[in-house]
């Protein structure tokens, strides 16, 4: 029986359209899956005036730090210094905020993963901090559902 040359253009067309569309789905599918970030709580504290916090794991070693200082006594007068530590052998390893007067911000530290601990350095300002940890993960897409 022969084949029409007609017939195998559509045959491969066809498949071409059927590669295309597959290829569009797979790429739809990829496009959905993100990498984020999922933070999870280790701490929050708030005072006045110097102190330190007990000891604390982190897994990662990647650290949000979020804090603000109020009531202020007089206006550019206070400060607020937070140090992260090794709390195996207490030498200071990162200066995560150093501010002076009422303000808010968030910074972000990465250490390899071990257990630390915090000392606050602040004067004539109320302050309060959180940290969490930032742990990798990664949103499905359609085709891991």
């Amino acid at each position: 029986m022969p084949v029409h040359r007609r017939t195998i253009l559509c045959l491969l067309l066809t498949t071409a359209a059927i590669d295309a569309g597959d290829g569009r789905r797979a790429a739809a599918a990829n496009a959905a899956t993100h990498d984020v970030v999922v933070w999870r709580a280790i701490g929050s504290w708030s005072g006045r005036g110097n102190t330190q916090t007990e000891s604390f794991t982190s897994d990662t070693g990647s650290l949000r730090v979020r804090w603000q200082t109020s009531h202020e006594v007089r206006p550019g007068d206070g400060t607020f210094r937070l140090t992260l530590h090794s709390a195996i052998s207490g030498r200071p390893l990162v200066q995560a905020v150093d501010h002076r007067g009422v303000g808010a911000d968030t910074s972000f530290v990465s250490e390899d993963p071990r257990v630390f601990y915090v000392v606050v350095d602040s004067a004539r300002v109320e302050w309060s901090f959180t940290i969490d940890e930032g742990t990798g993960a990664r949103t499905p897409g359609a085709s891991d559902r």
